[in-house]
């Protein structure tokens, strides 16, 4: 290895320096060469991730804490200006200015240059391709560039917003010519987004991630690309990337059919990678974990699919949580976003349970946590606004404010919940009821004035249901009630659902104590 790091460092078979090349430290340089080996060359895992995952980190704290990287330009001798790699490391570099200040709208529009550079390469040169990127490095470029999408519709919405405010837009979206010195850089953004109209366009969005969808998965792939797993990974996480954007563009029913190539091939072993599994490949980045369910539970929450959101949001929730009492999130990059990320998906989950009580779908440290954080607020709740843990809402259309509208959608939905809460409460108590004495409970003339909320309870408890080996999107009409009842002639007849007796929680609870504690005995240093 360091013969061949020899014969490359050789002047002879690379480009002359420039005078900024010279002027980087040695530590900066030394990296890059070796990133661009443990790329290109020598593919080594443990070598790449201690350079990407620990060397970059170091080294932009020490060197680019509150400035840029140098230039791909400037570092070109040591890779020999392969193109590719310049392009991947124009966007980590640009990736880690992004994180590190406050990026302007010129900033935001070069993102989308620098992201259509590397996958331009990326894509273009799948059939003679020969690298090698880790999984999570391959998820943190895609989750970034779904992040960047999303900050910029956020910001151009913006910005078309204070416009019409200020009146700087004709009826038919023409800037107009008088501004005052005030408003000037309000003119100026607006300029350079007319100057820009591809700049994160979302079919040129979308239509690179399904690109990515068809390379590296078995039906799907075409060419001498389908052996190298990097390709592989950009199919995994495009898919994750694309069913988080169609999640935040209010497409719910897209976000979960985005997810197939996910769960159609998640034993699928990929080629070269120790016979690593799809499922294996999201397990091993936890980042691409939580986000998959995150904006999975949102997707089913919105669809109103309680039972399989909660299945779902309560199964990552269970797992951070054993992860906090190990102590292995906290050695995660991003562990600091963990806790934030855990609180909202308790908080969704608090509203699923309250929405639609489901008895052994929750692990029951989690059903525990929920009751101590959420249980009495939530019954002495008269609006849910503050547990709907949304994603921020997106959307192409400048004029549409569509998270406040999607959050509305949903808080009128859950006008019903308070009733049929009510509802449910009285028929519990009772095996058999007179429709009009149920209608008084609830203050109704009219027995008849009953009868549409005893309906109404019926068809929102009815809710398709994933199987095993089911998509997201799949699954099988069944009722969700904890209760079933029905009408005979004036009589309403109460079955109450049979209550399972869960013993394997107890024994699972046992065995994951039993776990905890011998990972801290294995810590203990027993030398004398």
């Amino acid at each position: 290895n360091q013969f061949r790091k020899a014969a490359l460092r050789d002047p002879s078979s690379r480009t002359m320096a420039s005078s900024s090349d010279v002027a980087l430290p040695k530590a900066l340089t030394d990296f890059i060469f070796d990133l661009y080996d443990s790329v290109s060359l020598s593919q080594l895992t443990e070598e790449q991730t201690k350079l990407y995952g620990t060397d970059f980190r170091e080294l932009s704290s020490k060197y680019f804490g509150n400035q840029p990287w140098p230039s791909p330009q400037s570092i070109a001798s040591e890779c020999n200006g392969d193109p590719l790699f310049l392009a991947v490391y124009r966007e980590m570099t640009h990736r880690h200015w992004h994180q590190v200040s406050r990026p302007t709208l010129r900033d935001r529009i070069e993102g989308w240059q620098v992201y259509r550079e590397l996958f331009d390469e990326l894509l273009e040169g799948a059939e003679d391709a020969n690298f090698y990127m880790l999984p999570g490095w391959v998820f943190d470029i895609l989750h970034e560039f779904g992040y960047q999408f999303q900050g910029f519709c956020q910001v151009r919405s913006a910005v078309y917003s204070s416009a019409r405010k200020h009146g700087l837009l004709a009826e038919d979206g023409a800037v107009s010519a008088t501004s005052s010195n005030q408003q000037s850089n309000l003119v100026d953004n607006l300029s350079m987004l007319e100057g820009s109209p591809d700049a994160w366009n979302a079919e040129d969005v979308f239509g690179y991630l399904h690109r990515f969808s068809h390379l590296g998965l078995p039906s799907q792939v075409g060419g001498s690309c389908r052996d190298l797993p990097v390709y592989s990974y950009f199919n995994i996480f495009a898919a994750a990337t694309r069913s988080r954007l169609e999640c935040l563009l209010g497409d719910f029913m897209s976000s979960l059919q985005a997810l197939s190539p996910i769960t159609i091939y998640s034993e699928y072993a990929i080629p070269k990678d120790e016979n690593q599994t799809v499922s294996d490949t999201i397990n091993s980045v936890f980042a691409a974990k939580l986000s998959i369910a995150y904006h999975t539970g949102v997707s089913l929450l919105m669809l109103r699919r309680h039972k399989d959101a909660a299945k779902v949001l309560g199964d990552i929730c269970a797992t951070m949580m054993r992860g906090f009492k190990t102590g292995q999130l906290r050695k995660l990059p991003g562990s600091d976003q963990f806790n934030k990320q855990y609180d909202r998906m308790l908080s969704l989950l608090a509203l699923l349970q309250h929405i639609c009580p489901m008895d052994g779908v929750l692990d029951e440290s989690v059903a525990k946590s929920i009751r101590d954080k959420h249980g009495a607020r939530l019954e002495a709740a008269s609006s849910y606004e503050d547990w709907f843990q949304s994603p921020k809402f997106v959307s192409t259309d400048t004029t549409v404010a569509v998270h406040r509208q999607l959050a509305q959608l949903f808080l009128r939905e859950m006008e019903q919940t308070a009733a049929n809460r009510n509802l449910r409460s009285y028929l519990k108590l009772y095996t058999s009821l007179v429709v009009e004495k149920l209608a008084k409970f609830h203050d109704k003339e009219k027995p008849e004035g009953i009868l549409p909320l005893l309906l109404s309870y019926k068809v929102r408890t009815r809710q398709l249901e994933r199987e095993e080996g089911d998509g997201f999107h799949e699954g099988t009409w069944k009722d969700a009630q904890d209760i079933h009842y029905y009408i005979v002639k004036d009589v309403v007849h109460v079955d109450e659902a049979a209550k399972r007796r869960r013993f394997e929680n107890f024994f699972y609870n046992r065995i994951e104590q039993n776990d905890d504690i011998l990972r801290a005995i294995a810590t203990i240093d027993v030398a004398l």
